[in-house]
């Protein structure tokens, strides 16, 4: 089977959100899609987003622009997703893995030359920033996670999910059917519905826009096949940079009980407070991003 074909930048880019900020990084191993709006004041704080499995920068689109008043704002792709691009075979397993999803996210700061004081991870991207800090790579001053998928699944679907995910990855023709049926209005609307979050319809013709293209549903089911939460959780309690927890009480995919149980595991005092959010489900940031911009600028230094 060919390789997959991805979005095309200058095709599907071409009314992108934020697109005036993006640019392209090639790094020994992959050529990443990044969007960076440096600021004016060389001393302001440089802020990291991480997106979660399945999203991209466009998730940030509205939170980007109060962030960049007073911080250098940075996100980017994670490999297979949108604009970045699919490992080669020889990588796949290296890269969608969390620790080596967290040193491909290095090497692009190493090549940007930046340093983030803050990282914002929301759902899979929160695991991603504190690997980021447990595996040495950066030091941050805060990781705040968002709605953060830092526990593995319970019971019998937490031992049948990456088992499932490994061989649907394998499976030739499954991303493109998966893109075929979730392109659908109808179909995406129930997978929006699962997360819990309103969203409007340009952000519904968004993500519809991603997930009608094969290989980033490939690069998301990759994503889920390669990634080891039990090992991260038993890892998660050493983490000594300071961590914020927010989660939304409507949140039908990571409830808000994962962000007390990450609290309460922490062996850092103090443990961090759970900040929940009335009425927004795991897509908070794109539900109310103003309300979002400014509970993370408290939290940036």
């Amino acid at each position: 089977m060919p390789p997959r074909q991805g979005l095309d930048f200058e095709r599907d880019g071409v009314d992108w959100p934020l697109r005036q900020y993006s640019r392209f990084v090639q790094t020994p191993r992959l050529r990443w899609h990044v969007q960076y709006a440096p600021h004016a004041d060389a001393q302001a704080p440089t802020v990291l987003l991480l997106h979660g499995t399945g999203a991209s920068t466009h998730s940030w689109r509205d939170v980007f622009a109060p962030l960049s008043a007073r911080c250098s704002v940075l996100a980017l792709d994670f490999p297979g997703h949108a604009f970045t691009a699919t490992p080669a075979p020889a990588e796949v397993a290296a890269l969608f893995s969390l620790p080596g999803m967290a040193a491909g996210v290095a090497e692009v700061l190493a090549q940007m030359d930046i340093v983030p004081n803050t990282i914002v991870g929301h759902s899979a991207g929160a695991a991603v920033a504190c690997m980021l800090s447990l595996d040495g790579h950066i030091k941050p001053q805060r990781i705040v996670s968002l709605n953060g998928a830092l526990l593995p699944l319970d019971g019998l679907a937490g031992q049948l999910f990456s088992p499932m995910a490994k061989l649907l990855a394998k499976a030739p023709f499954v991303p493109e059917l998966f893109s075929w049926q979730a392109a659908q209005p109808a179909v995406l609307q129930r997978l929006l519905d699962g997360t819990g979050s309103t969203l409007d319809a340009p952000g519904r013709a968004l993500y519809q826009k991603l997930i009608a293209q094969p290989a980033h549903g490939a690069g998301a089911l990759a994503m889920m096949a390669h990634w080891d939460l039990h090992t991260f959780w038993t890892r998660l309690p050493a983490l000594q940079t300071p961590l914020t927890l927010i989660a939304g009480e409507q949140d039908l995919i990571v409830p808000p009980s994962v962000a007390e149980r990450a609290a309460a595991s922490l062996t850092r005092q103090p443990k961090p407070p759970v900040t929940r959010l009335p009425g927004l489900g795991h897509l908070a940031h794109e539900e109310q991003p103003q309300r979002l911009a400014a509970l993370l600028l408290a939290h940036i230094g």
